[in-house]
């Protein structure tokens, strides 16, 4: 996809979230899966190599999202992709749905894993990694990993164990709002130099504007030699929508119709 293409591909995702977020009437994760949406749409649109009418294609990269809570960000990257119709995507949350807060795994439908407890997905991945390497396979295998998820140490664990390993074919962004649920992360556990640390354990460490696309591009396109990569993307929480912009409040909220229309209609209004 050319660069308009996927600027339209995060916008298309923005607007689904508040859609699909308000419809659904209840509380959902949005601050988060707002500021994912440019690093998705980049993976979805430009990065991951996939087959959307063959999901389950043996030699696709996979995508892990680590933190689980942030599916609000995932769904709406597959259905841009065509992985999932829009019958589907309008599941979400309802009885009965495959699509709920948390992914559970389906490959039919493009989702890897079942993440709901932090520090996991980035493990999953690791072990993913590794057995593509040991089987000699040559998709890629990428994560997405919360900065408040970095909290845990098995997000640590996991990140030595790919630096040992020697990963190049293993990629971990680090969606750094700075915010978790329970506040800023510096006033929850101060984790600062999020490149360096992840440099101290072995890692290629990039960090970029998590809102730019072409930096993004450009980020995933370095290939490291005998070690994994991390791209380190500063986002901000509700990206897109400015009365949520930088304001926890909408780590999990509800949308009123009045304040659903105020979002659509700001949105709206950045690409005028």
């Amino acid at each position: 996809m050319s660069y308009p293409e996927l600027n339209k591909f995060a916008y298309n995702m923005r607007q689904n979230i508040l859609e699909v977020s308000y419809h659904s009437g209840t509380s959902t994760h949005l601050g988060g899966a707002l500021s994912m949406t440019d690093v998705m749409a980049v993976l979805y649109g430009k990065v991951l190599n996939y087959d959307p009418k063959n999901p389950r294609w043996v030699d696709r990269d996979r995508f892990i999202l680590s933190k689980g809570h942030g599916v609000l960000g995932f769904y709406p990257a597959l259905l841009e992709a065509g992985i999932i119709s829009r019958e589907v995507f309008e599941t979400f949350q309802q009885n009965g749905s495959d699509l709920i807060a948390h992914p559970v795994m389906n490959l039919d439908l493009g989702i890897e894993s079942s993440n709901g407890s932090l520090g996991h997905g980035i493990s999953m991945a690791v072990g993913i990694a590794f057995a593509a390497k040991k089987q000699k396979k040559h998709f890629q295998t990428f994560t997405l990993v919360g900065d408040g998820e970095t909290n845990e140490g098995s997000v640590w664990e996991a990140a030595m164990l790919a630096s040992h390993l020697k990963l190049n074919n293993l990629t971990a962004i680090v969606d750094y709002n700075k915010q978790q649920n329970d506040g800023y992360g510096k006033d929850v556990l101060h984790i600062d130099n999020m490149a360096e640390r992840f440099k101290a354990f072995g890692w290629h460490t990039i960090e970029v504007d998590g809102h730019d696309i072409t930096e993004l591009v450009a980020a995933f396109e370095i290939a490291p030699i005998d070690k994994p990569k991390a791209i380190i993307a500063h986002t901000i929480k509700g990206k897109g929508v400015p009365f949520m912009e930088g304001d926890n409040a909408w780590h999990h909220n509800r949308l009123t119709k009045s304040n659903y229309e105020t979002a659509i209609s700001s949105l709206q209004e950045s690409v005028e």
